[in-house]
């Protein structure tokens, strides 16, 4: 459970520092309207296009298995604002109880598991499309539903609770440096010598396995400086 609550209190502190700490009422501090199922069925789109879904283009091309990964831990933070927001709305407890109260769930003792086996492309794209599905309903959305919908997921995008976890660290730790560097501005620089910076971020995070989060950050800004402003 330890690693389940940290990415939720990393979340809430990257939430708290992006949008003020007043975000689970569903505004910014700027007065912009969050709206995380939104956020989620959009991430959700381009997670299918890591496929060769399209019947007209492309149609021998292999899947991008890298790319969802990705994109399912872009979803990833968003479903934990939505569960910290809805917990915090509901009035149900803090931080610690919502990680006990996930990691209750069958499905995450499944992910505990190791896997690297990745699932049949339609079957991974049904998923997807199950989770969208899901947030763009009317009714009232069952967020203990979409964890598990989205750890179902996460088994079929050949991760497993630590990929998933250093993934998340990464992929955290890049987004808090991309608002400290311009993000909202839109004065950013996303591709670096040629390369997303995901991508530079997931190849320093693997190259370096014993990497704390505070040095990845500094990793990622002596590259930034050196490469993604030429």
């Amino acid at each position: 459970m330890d690693k389940l609550l940290l990415m939720l209190q990393l979340q809430n502190s990257l939430n708290d520092a992006t949008n003020g700490e007043n975000w689970t009422k569903g505004i910014t501090k700027n007065g912009k309207i969050i709206n995380w199922n939104r956020c989620i069925y959009m991430e959700c789109a381009e997670m299918i296009d890591s496929f060769t879904w399209k019947h007209w283009k492309s149609i021998n091309q292999e899947a991008d298995w890298e790319n969802l990964q990705i994109e399912v831990i872009d979803v990833w933070h968003f479903i934990l604002s939505l569960s910290i927001e809805n917990y915090s709305n509901n009035l149900k407890g803090q931080i610690e109880d919502l990680a006990i109260d996930i990691s209750e769930f069958k499905k995450f003792s499944k992910i505990k598991e190791h896997n690297e086996i990745f699932g049949m492309q339609d079957d991974v794209i049904a998923k997807i499309e199950d989770i969208m599905l899901h947030v763009l309903a009317k009714d009232t959305l069952e967020v203990d539903k979409l964890i598990k919908d989205f750890f179902s997921l996460v088994l079929m995008s050949g991760l497993d609770l630590n990929s998933l976890y250093r993934l998340y660290v990464g992929k955290n730790i890049l987004n808090q440096f991309r608002q400290d560097n311009g993000y909202k501005d839109g004065s950013y620089v996303k591709v670096w010598a040629g390369e997303e910076d995901n991508t530079v971020m997931k190849r320093v995070w693997e190259e370096n396995g014993d990497i704390k989060p505070n040095i990845l950050y500094k990793e990622l800004t002596k590259i930034y400086l050196a490469v993604a402003k030429r």
